[in-house]
């Protein structure tokens, strides 16, 4: 079935984060205000989603869920068929949403006071879960190169103490739209060996690749150091169902799995019916529908790359993976706070840059992923509140 995602859905009044909360987290007062910036999708989901919710509203009895196979063999299904990775029910740790899944990891894989290592700029919650479980952030600062960042593992070496213990990766990058390289991949593998450093890769985004890309798995690259490895992944953003706040730590290694049950099991963690049964229905049913979004995105992708060239100033990593468009405002020579008041008179909110830690400070984040009639609005917006600067 193929999915309309031109349809007007109005998502006001739907305790919608990224609609409704405009206002009382942004400051955006805008009465036709165009959000950009929560990292969710303004489409239905899958057909294969809502006919499972059909489908239990209509059986009517919500207790406990149980019977994992259907879900573990759907979810293998998916990594093989997108992927070409085989995985096994055992390695999966089910969390509520991957925040919950980090902040496991932080405090099983970890001590208060210990370094754990980010690249930045990069999605704010790391640093925020790091700081809010008394850990030391070691942020190392992307290099920009030919438009695209770049890890610098000699100067992070340089940076190192000897009491990190984990690696937060964040693959594909988020906000910079960056699929790593198997070479890079690689080299960052080897760097964490020789440190003894803990990788935990978050590939949330793994499903969302661009036309003429590919996503690589660290757990494919490097299958060597799968005692130092976790992958997290989940339907989530890949079917626009972050609600469901359901995620899945991968972890092939018993020995780490053992390291870190106890605190798994302390924090009592029980899947949610909905969340697993639609992550299973997705898993099943959605992959005409992901084929078919990518291609829609993609001219999304490429209306942002033209009307960001158009402004002089401004300037936009192109998107490998993700709908999140990450804007080089520094060429403006304005504030980060004139960038910021010139689009929300204009209602249009971003993300703001500086959330994303450091280098950050001049970006902004948008989020390509709504009908193309209101992205068109919102790029004609954007070229009017810099129409002084062209």
């Amino acid at each position: 079935m193929t999915t309309d995602f031109d349809a007007i859905i109005d998502r006001r009044n739907t305790h919608s984060t990224k609609w409704d909360d405009i206002e009382s987290r942004c400051g955006v007062a805008h009465p036709d205000a165009i959000p950009l910036w929560v990292a969710d999708m303004d489409f239905r989901a899958p057909q294969a989603v809502t006919d499972m919710l059909r489908e239990a509203v209509d059986h009517g009895v919500f207790g406990y869920y149980g019977a994992r196979d259907s879900f573990y063999e759907a979810q293998a299904g998916w990594m093989k068929r997108r992927h070409d990775w085989d995985i096994q029910a055992e390695w999966s740790l089910v969390s509520h949403g991957l925040l919950n899944g980090i902040a496991v990891l932080l405090q099983s894989l970890s001590a208060p006071g210990d370094g754990v290592i980010v690249f930045s700029p990069v999605y704010y919650q790391f640093m925020e879960l790091i700081r809010k479980n008394n850990r030391r952030l070691v942020a190392s600062e992307l290099v920009v190169q030919d438009n695209r960042y770049h890890m610098d593992l000699d100067a992070l070496q340089q940076q190192l103490t000897g009491d990190e213990k984990i690696l937060l990766l964040c693959s594909p990058h988020n906000p910079g739209g960056r699929i790593w390289t198997p070479e890079e991949l690689r080299a960052l593998a080897d760097f964490c060996v020789r440190n003894d450093i803990i990788i935990c890769s978050d590939e949330i985004h793994h499903d969302l690749v661009m036309p003429g890309h590919k996503h690589h798995l660290m757990a494919k690259v490097a299958p060597d150091v799968e005692d130092r490895l976790i992958t997290m992944a989940a339907t989530s953003k890949t079917f626009n169902i972050a609600g469901i706040e359901t995620g899945s730590m991968f972890i092939s290694d018993r020995k780490l799995r053992e390291r870190i049950m106890p605190v798994y099991n302390a924090m009592a963690i029980s899947p949610n019916r909905f969340g697993m049964t639609m992550a299973e229905a997705a898993y099943r049913g959605g992959d005409q529908w992901l084929d078919d979004l990518m291609v829609y995105l993609d001219r999304n992708r490429r209306q942002l790359n033209a009307t960001i060239a158009s402004i002089p100033g401004l300037s936009v990593m192109d998107l490998e993976s993700t709908y999140l468009g990450w804007v080089d405002c520094s060429g403006t020579g304005m504030s980060a706070d004139e960038v910021l008041k010139r689009l929300y008179e204009k209602g249009v909110v971003p993300s703001v840059g500086g959330t994303f830690g450091i280098s950050g400070e001049d970006y902004i984040r948008l989020n390509i992923a709504c009908r193309h009639a209101m992205f068109d609005d919102a790029m004609d917006r954007v070229t009017e509140a810099f129409s002084d600067l062209q």
